[in-house]
């Protein structure tokens, strides 16, 4: 879907100074950690049985401290990896079972995606913790302008929450949305968690 080019504009420049910012914020293990306190607390986190992890790269919110701790537990853990101009799903057990792939991010080795037991659909995750590069208050997301994470988020089941995961420097007043990009129900900061726009359930045809 076209956007027009004023929007295309102003996400480009939000683009430009979340990317700057947050390549300039210090601390970011121990910020990342904080974020992961709050996110562990929520109850939309304890009452997920399959979560959907991103793998960090670069100066994102590190989640690979906390995946270490939590695939020791019982939930379900499922990361995602680029199929063309999607992201499939795969359920992960250890962190060993990633290799550098684009861009240099971790992946699902090329051999165990070709099994079957370990694939997983996009309506079986109950929670799903999305990188992205600004956000603001009310759950707007900017990503880095390629389509994958919407693609994606648009084929979860109505009652998945979608969690953006952000340092504080990563927030704006309004994100720009288009009516392809998807709100996400909960922000969480190491210093807040905000309400997004929650999602409605799709309407029965």
């Amino acid at each position: 879907m076209d956007e027009d080019e004023a929007t295309l504009d102003k996400k480009q420049a939000i683009r430009r100074k979340a990317s700057a910012r947050r390549n300039a914020q210090p601390g970011k293990d121990a910020l990342s950690a904080a974020i992961f306190e709050r996110i562990f607390s929520l109850n939309e986190y304890s009452a997920a049985g399959t979560v959907l992890f991103y793998i960090d790269v670069r100066s994102e919110v590190r989640t690979r401290p906390a995946l270490s701790s939590v695939l020791a537990l019982q939930k379900r853990i499922v990361v995602p990896y680029c199929v063309d101009d999607r992201l499939a799903l795969f359920n992960l057990r250890g962190l060993d079972e990633l290799e550098p792939a684009a861009f240099g991010i971790l992946e699902p080795r090329m051999p165990l995606r070709e099994l079957s037991e370990r694939r997983v659909d996009p309506v079986e995750i109950d929670l799903v913790l999305a990188p992205g590069v600004a956000f603001d208050r009310r759950g707007g997301r900017l990503g880095h302008g390629l389509g994958y994470y919407d693609r994606l988020l648009q084929r979860l089941r109505p009652g998945a929450v979608i969690v953006g995961l952000a340092f504080d420097c990563q927030l704006f007043d309004e994100i720009p949305m288009s009516p392809h990009d998807v709100f996400m129900d909960l922000v969480v900061t190491e210093s807040a968690v905000y309400e997004g726009r929650r999602r409605l359930p799709t309407p029965a045809s």
